[in-house]
Order: structure tokens, then C-alpha cells, then sequence
């Protein structure tokens, strides 16, 4: 009786250990998969050159991952150009002077060029003139340039409510502008200062990057937007099409072969689903994303380009006048 109890337990033990040696198995297999799968390791087994593709669209803000992204495109020898589809309205100051840095750099090393979509207005259009040609369609919304600085005062609604917000400051300039404070004039000429020099450097990068008068466009000084047909007329941009005519330009000037296939790039997921679970998540951005949300619901989507943008914007969008 003891010897039969014995063996059982042995094989118990067997089938036991067969098991996770075959989980072990199981996991170093997805682990080299998961490896073999990464786009870096793909791109590392992949010998065919190509021309890569990247999108810049909505609210432009400064992205590290994007730039990261722009960094790995310059230093791939397998890829011959670059094409920046640009889509969007602008953003903040600083994230189109980052991408008009990143794709300089890019441009060092390889020819880029710009394709324009709906729009490409303000920092979209720092995105094109970081490029070596610019595409848009003829009726296309580019131009806007311009730098603005907005922000709420509260100050009216505090004082009904009964609520006031005292404030002690290092210096008179210290804080201003102030949603809590009506604005003064010594507050409203340094913003003013602040907008003049970085609206100075923009129209110093429309001067030194398309060779134009920016004085002998009419409206673009005041912040006009224009169509493509007319950006064209003026110079600011290249040529009037799509793909096509952005695949010519590359063959024409850079030789580069219009078979050469296109690999749309992406910046990599900030947050990503692994073996275990979500990794790099946060309760705090989580909230934030319940809060922007709830501000949208009740702004009719405003509250959210409000909450996101943070400093100086160069961004257009139609008057609600």
C-alpha cells in the first residue's frame, strides 16, 4: 500500500514538473516574439531602403516621443526621404519650433518634403517650412501667421461668488498675466513684448526658409490665411497636388525612385499592453483625462485645447464673431 502511494506521488511530482517546464517554455518563446515583433528589431532584419512617412496632425504640442521618432528616421540609412503629411490648425509656439528643429535635422541628412492637407495654418505651417518643398492642395488652409496669448480671467465671477484671491509677489511683473486679477497695463506690454519677439522670429523663418517679402503679401503680416492656389501665388509654397506630385519631386530632384515604397512611422505608444497588464499608467493622468473631458462636455470641446496648451500658441481657427 505504501509503495503504490509512493509512485503516485511520484508521478504527480513529474506531471507537476512537466508543467512548468512547458511554461517556461512557453513564456522565453513569447519573449522572443515579442522581441522579434518590435519595431526596431523588424526595421534591424529589413534590408530594403524606403521612403518614410510621417503625420502631424491635430493640436501640435511638443511630443519627446515624435521627436524621438524624427531622430531614428535621420540616423535609418535605409530610408531615403522623408514625406511630412501635415493636418492641422497649429498649437503651441514651442512644439512647432521643436518639429521645425527635429525635421532640420532630418533634412541635414536626406530630402524632406511637406504634403499639406486640410489645413496646415500656423506652427502647421512652421511644420512645412522646415521642409525642402512644400505640396498643398488648391484649396487647402495655410498661412496664419502669427503668435497669440490668451487666457480667463476669473476675477468678475470671483468677486459675485464672494470669493478673493490675494497674492504676494516677488516683483510687479511676477504672475501677469493673472487669471485672478483684472489686467494692468504694465502686465498687458510685457505679454505684448512676448509676442512681438516670438512673432519675429516666425516671420524671420517664412523670410529665411521661402525667400519672400513678407511685407509685399498682402495680409501676412496680420496673421491671413490664405488657399493653396493663393499660397502658391505668393511663394509660400511649392506646388499645387498630393502624393503624386510629392513622389515626382522626389524623383525629379533626388532621383529616388517612385516605387520605393512608403512606411508610415509613428511615435512609439506611450502607454503600452504588455504580457502583465497596462505598464506606465497613472492615476493622476487618468484624472485628467476624466477632468478634460467633463470641461469638453460643457465647453462644446474648447476646454480641452484650453487645458493642453500651456505658453505662447500660434494656432488658427475661425472666429465664433
Amino acid at each position: 500500500m505504501l509503495e503504490t502511494e509512493t509512485v503516485l506521488d511520484r508521478r504527480r511530482l513529474r506531471r507537476h514538473v512537466s508543467f512548468w517546464r512547458i511554461a517556461a517554455i512557453v513564456a522565453v518563446l513569447l519573449a522572443v516574439g515579442a522581441l522579434l515583433l518590435s519595431s526596431e528589431t523588424m526595421q534591424a532584419l529589413t534590408s530594403k531602403d524606403y521612403v518614410a512617412r510621417v503625420s502631424i496632425t491635430g493640436t501640435i504640442t511638443e511630443d519627446r516621443k515624435q521627436l524621438e521618432m524624427l531622430d531614428k528616421i535621420a540616423e535609418d540609412d535605409k530610408a531615403k526621404a522623408l514625406i511630412v503629411f501635415v493636418n492641422s490648425p497649429g498649437g503651441t509656439s514651442t512644439g512647432g519650433e521643436a518639429l521645425y528643429l527635429a525635421l532640420r535635422k532630418v533634412a541635414d541628412k536626406k530630402p524632406v518634403v511637406a504634403q499639406f492637407g486640410t489645413v496646415a495654418a500656423s506652427a502647421g505651417y512652421i511644420v512645412g517650412l522646415a521642409t525642402d518643398h512644400i505640396v498643398a492642395r488648391g484649396n487647402s488652409i495655410t498661412g496664419s501667421v502669427g503668435v497669440i496669448a490668451q487666457w480667463p480671467e476669473f476675477a468678475g465671477i470671483l468677486e459675485k461668488v464672494g470669493v478673493k484671491v490675494n497674492e504676494i509677489r516677488s516683483g510687479e511683473l511676477k504672475a501677469w498675466p493673472s487669471p485672478f486679477q483684472p489686467l494692468e497695463e504694465k502686465g498687458r506690454a510685457a505679454t505684448q513684448d512676448m509676442v512681438d519677439e516670438s512673432f519675429s522670429w516666425f516671420l524671420n523663418l517664412v523670410k529665411t526658409r521661402r525667400g519672400v517679402d513678407t511685407t509685399s503679401v498682402p495680409g501676412l503680416e496680420k496673421g491671413r490665411i490664405f488657399t493653396g492656389r493663393q499660397a502658391l501665388s505668393h511663394k509660400l509654397v511649392d506646388s499645387i497636388g498630393g502624393l503624386d506630385e510629392v513622389r515626382d519631386w522626389l524623383k525629379e530632384k533626388h532621383k529616388i525612385d517612385k516605387d520605393l515604397k512608403v512606411v508610415d512611422k509613428k511615435p512609439e505608444a506611450e502607454y503600452k499592453l504588455g504580457l502583465f497588464g497596462a505598464s506606465n499608467t497613472s492615476m493622476r493622468d487618468l484624472a485628467a483625462e476624466m477632468v478634460t473631458g467633463a470641461a469638453d462636455a460643457l465647453s462644446g470641446g474648447q476646454a480641452s485645447l484650453a487645458l493642453r496648451l500651456d505658453g505662447l500658441v500660434s494656432v488658427w481657427h475661425p472666429s465664433e464673431n
